[in-house]
């Protein structure tokens, strides 16, 4: 059989490559090119933290998603591959892309150098630029971990048992650098809770008619220039190792000891979850030692709970609402309105405080039906005797339209990126 045309001008923005077909409508191609060819390479970049899209928000998104990946993948090797080679989506029901190349068996470079550079590729370019896989049905990127495999032609096995061999090597592979990856995440984040390696930085809310400092919420950061650097990913990863606890505990800790020099008369409003009554170190005797040594009081400290963590128990949380503020605490409610159940929310807690996500924030002053909603919840926390806080605001005229609406607080980057406290302040 004669060999086929072996084109090695890399493919263009627009061209070929840009069709994304399934892994079963190419198999006859894959066959063909292999039999010819004499040599198979495969990369697979395993997507399936993205079928939970499908679960939450149906086929058609998971769908977008996945051809956005596709896209991706893409323009991270397309300059590397061939014309005969293949970006296709996986086989049915697998949450994976695959890139299919073809090389003849003596070309020794092409499995010790350019199916590892092909992998190299996908992974640095999926770690710089993937951060809004899943946008917008994710908050935060999956990890997509990459592995390859490779064949070469042996006629007296059928073609479709090489492929699927090589494919079955790459996956592996996948499967055991996401067992490494995770053991690496633990290994981090356990290290981290135990040397106490998280601090706090504190960003302003401040009165909206006068612009001057009401208090300050203490945020976590993870170590400067670390993979856990972020709140997110610090988070992410100790729920993904049984050690949210943990965190959550060092993260009270640090934002007390970072608050030794709040202002006076700034309150300071501390991030916790219902689990906090657990913290031997959060019971009334020990918290007011704690708060002594920090020079605080009970009335100097409001704890938000995140309406995003889904509140399931009211009754629970209930308990750690009126423990605390029978110690002279107060309670906020943060993120009102990102998850599905903030009005019933702020109706069965009845918090001191509703800080309002920045989503019915940002744009406010240009988006009449914004300031509806917001008009509605001053209407609703009045009746309960709460205040509203408007986060993440950014710009003056936001501002200024919060103030028409009669809304206290407010809480953005406009104030200040948040920073650790100085006693000079």
């Amino acid at each position: 059989m004669p060999k086929a045309s072996r084109d090695r001008r890399p493919r263009t923005p627009g061209g070929g490559l840009r069709a994304t077909p399934s892994f079963g409508e190419v198999l006859p191609r894959i066959a063909e090119h292999f039999t010819v060819e004499g040599a198979l390479g495969v990369v697979v970049v395993d997507a399936s933290r993205l079928a939970v899209i499908e679960q939450q928000y149906g086929a058609e998104a998971h769908q977008r998603s996945m051809a956005d990946l596709i896209g991706l993948v893409q323009d991270l090797i397309g300059a590397r591959l061939s014309v005969n080679d293949f970006v296709v989506a996986g086989e049915t029901g697998r949450n994976e892309i695959l890139v299919l190349v073809f090389r003849e068996p003596n070309e020794a470079e092409f499995y010790k150098r350019e199916l590892p550079e092909l992998q190299r590729a996908l992974v640095e370019g999926l770690d710089r630029r993937g951060g809004r896989v899943g946008y917008p049905y994710l908050k935060h990127a999956p990890p997509l971990q990459i592995g390859s495999g490779a064949a070469l032609r042996n006629p007296t096995i059928g073609v479709d048992s090489q492929v699927s061999a090589a494919l079955r090597e790459a996956r592996d592979e996948a499967q055991l650098a996401a067992r490494l990856a995770a053991r690496r995440r633990r290994h981090q984040v356990f290290e981290l809770v135990l040397d106490g390696r998280v601090h706090s930085v504190y960003e302003p809310i401040v009165e909206v008619t006068t612009r001057t400092v009401f208090g300050y919420e203490a945020l976590a950061r993870g170590p400067e220039g670390t993979d856990l650097h972020s709140p997110a990913a610090l988070f992410a990863t100790a729920s993904e190792q049984d050690l949210l606890f943990q965190l959550d505990c060092l993260c009270r800790q640090s934002g007390l000891a970072g608050a030794r020099d709040l202002p006076g008369g700034a309150m300071l409003f501390l991030n916790v979850r219902p689990t906090t009554i657990h913290d031997p170190n959060f019971r009334a005797d020990a918290l007011c030692r704690t708060l002594e040594a920090c020079r605080l009081q009970p009335s100097d400290v409001v704890f938000e709970i995140s309406e995003q963590e889904s509140i399931g128990n009211f009754d629970i949380f209930r308990e750690v609402r009126d423990y605390y503020r029978k110690l002279g605490f107060r309670i906020a409610l943060d993120d009102t309105g990102a998850g599905y159940a903030s009005l019933e929310a702020v109706m069965e807690l009845s918090p001191d405080f509703i800080k309002v996500d920045r989503a019915f924030v940002s744009g406010i002053d240009e988006d009449p039906a914004r300031q509806e909603l917001l008009r509605a919840l001053r209407s609703v926390s009045e009746q309960i005797n709460a205040q509203i806080i408007a986060e993440g605001l950014d710009t003056l005229e936001e501002l200024e339209t919060l103030g028409r609406l009669g809304i206290p607080y407010g809480q953005g980057w406009l104030f200040g990126k948040p920073h650790p406290l100085r006693a000079d302040l």
